[in-house]
């Protein structure tokens, strides 16, 4: 009966599992009657990368309010490309939903805002900011003197609510002119008199006679072309088909600019403008028919630019990293129950979620790649991504040997807070980003860059495997000496295998700088830093193979391992200083140093004296003593 239960067990978490995963790949379509699931995979070019309307929607809302999902007055959700819809297509309607997150008081007394005026006494809308931007300008002006690091919090967060109010507006001009009504009837107006407009202004520079309504109607049109060309932000009119250069897209603005040459406007343009006059005026047949012909145009000709637009639009909706960190709670839950019921169901259960975790991560990495035509890190983003699901597979191999839940214990910790921090990343922008100039090699990506993100994978896995065994060793009786003895040879054999990738990536990137910058090695801080993890792991060693130290002081250089690979990984490129620095924000300072605080906790704890150690256990579990149970049936 015990044997039916161990088996029958995990295969209902599995299955429960894979229905909630199913879930999250299940199709949604907003709008209603209108396919704004078909509009939000319509491409444009932004950031040097084509990429669908889906994609600008949610990085726009995330920079602007650190979620997707916008609350209207009345209590409904909007999902992202509904949102953006709204914006550049009714802008009157957006500029009411609050999604303007502002913290910090003396933010909210310079608008003249308390915090019940907004959603969730945080989140404010355009209406109400309107009144009082010359304010924040004038701050504006104030903290742009002043360097980025050096900026107290007010102005940085005057500095960000600027940006994002920026960006709100640019977004609103890209595809439409929304200070003249219905855009459509614009463009009909401008080709109707087309001819006559110019003729006037020509005669008017000639001192001819002519018609002045209609010269100063033609010129009133290209002021404001030329005002939406240089203030919207998005590209959204592509080359023609067999243009010299594929990258060559248009704002809507600079397409009608060009239009004065011949009188003829872009096609892309007039589907535009198509598309915002069904929405004004409530036609969802005719918006979705526009739709479906301006995209039938684009397939014929960037077949597969609209391949790629399609599968991120469906990629950004399944969220498969949102999954998976869903999925690796659990899997940690189930393997810290299982050390005190049911070891081998719950033991089972929980490789089972942590299995399909990584699956779902690796679906999730390798859609990624593809999508960027890159090897799989590119950016703190996708390395925070990698190095969860890195320490996940070595937990895996662990566990398949020691089948005690404590390696995939260190797994979901791992998984779960890799990418809590990759969320976080995700709030700046957009994070299938184009590679800097020194950094556009494939080769060097795949080879340097993977294998040291593979050597911060393992470090971190053996300092969480020394944070469980401090935990279990102060709180529980779970820490029996077979129990140690194994957690120490896990330790040990991720510290090997960490010492190999840290010291190959390290030289393969000396190799890479010099090619790239014409030398081997340079002191620079991030240098510095994957030099700091290849010591402190061969100082572990060395102290292993030397006797200087036991279990615990092999699991306290464990943890410490954790504080040297964040300050690799992070802490150098917040120093503001060196050629791998990518700026100082106060948000990653201040989490670092908490991480690093946390390190110094769990080394501390490690430290206490073996009578204290046994005082803590007698307090702490009252239980029967019992080794952590083998898995195996």
């Amino acid at each position: 009966m015990k044997r039916l239960f161990s088996l029958l067990v995990p295969l209902l978490v599995l299955a429960l599992g894979v229905a909630y995963l199913a879930s999250s790949l299940r199709p949604h379509k907003p709008g209603g009657d209108y396919d704004l699931a078909a509009f939000g995979e319509l491409p444009t070019l932004l950031n040097g990368r084509v990429k669908p309307l889906d994609t600008v929607a949610r990085t726009s809302l995330l920079q602007m309010q650190e979620r997707q999902t916008v609350r209207t007055p009345d209590g409904q959700q909007l999902e992202p490309i509904e949102w953006f819809t709204r914006l550049v297509f009714s802008p009157g309607d957006a500029d009411g939903l609050q999604v303007f997150k502002i913290m910090h008081p003396e933010v909210l007394a310079l608008m003249h805002l308390t915090s019940e005026d907004g959603d969730d006494g945080r989140r404010y809308s355009f209406n109400q900011l309107e009144e009082h931007i010359a304010d924040l300008e004038r701050q504006v002006q104030l903290a742009g003197s002043v360097e980025a690091k050096k900026r107290t919090p007010f102005q940085s967060a005057v500095m960000q609510l600027y940006g994002n109010l920026t960006v709100y507006q640019q977004l609103k001009y890209s595809l439409q002119d929304p200070e003249r009504g219905d855009f459509l009837t614009t463009l009909r107006g401008f080709a109707d008199n087309f001819d006559a407009g110019v003729a006037a202004v020509r005669a008017q520079a000639a001192g001819q006679a002519h018609d002045e309504k209609a010269a100063a109607a033609i010129l009133d049109h290209a002021r404001r072309f030329q005002f939406i060309g240089e203030f919207g932000k998005l590209l959204v009119v592509p080359p023609p088909a067999g243009a010299a250069d594929p990258l060559d897209w248009k704002k809507v603005g600079q397409s009608l600019m060009t239009s004065f040459e011949d009188g003829r406007i872009d096609p892309a343009v007039l589907a535009w403008a198509g598309m915002g006059h069904a929405w004004r005026n409530g036609l969802p047949a005719e918006f979705n028919q526009m739709v479906a012909l301006y995209r039938d145009r684009l397939t014929a000709t960037y077949g597969e630019a609209m391949a790629k637009t399609d599968v991120e639009t469906r990629f950004n909706a399944a969220a498969p990293f949102y999954t998976s960190m869903v999925l690796f709670v659990a899997a940690f839950l189930l393997a810290v129950f299982s050390w005190l019921r049911w070891p081998k169901a719950l033991g089972r259960s929980a490789v089972a979620l942590l299995s399909l975790a990584a699956i779902v991560t690796t679906a999730g990495i390798a859609t990624r790649m593809w999508l960027e035509g890159r090897p799989p890190v590119t950016n703190l983003y996708s390395s925070a991504v990698f190095i969860g699901w890195g320490s996940v597979l070595l937990c895996l191999v662990l566990e398949f040997f020691y089948r005690n839940a404590i390696p995939t214990a260190a797994a979901g910790l791992i998984g779960f807070c890799t990418l809590l921090v990759a969320h976080h990343l995700s709030l700046s922008g957009d994070t299938l980003e184009m590679m800097r100039a020194v950094l556009d090699s494939n080769f060097w990506l795949a080879t340097h860059v993977t294998i040291v993100t593979i050597g911060y994978s393992a470090t971190f896995v053996a300092g969480a495997l020394g944070i469980l065994y401090i935990v279990l060793g102060v709180f529980t009786k779970l820490l029996t000496e077979p129990v140690a003895k194994k957690l120490t040879g896990m330790v040990y054999g991720i510290v090997c295998f960490a010492t190999l990738f840290s010291l190959v990536g390290t030289i393969l990137g000396g190799i890479w700088a010099d090619q790239s910058w014409g030398r081997f090695w340079g002191w620079d801080p991030k240098e510095n830093g994957a030099l700091m993890i290849v010591l402190w792991n061969a100082i572990i060693l060395h102290c292993r193979w030397g006797g200087l130290v036991k279990q615990r002081g092999i699991m306290n250089l464990a943890i410490a391992g954790n504080i040297i690979t964040s300050w690799s990984w992070f802490g150098t490129n917040l120093l503001g200083v060196g050629l791998h620095s990518y700026g100082f924000t106060e948000s990653g300072a201040v989490v670092l140093g908490g991480f690093m605080l946390s390190q110094l906790f769990f080394i501390g704890l490690g430290s206490l004296p073996t009578g204290l150690w046994r005082s803590f256990k007698s307090a702490a579990s009252r239980g029967p003593e019992r080794e952590l149970g083998d898995q195996t049936s």
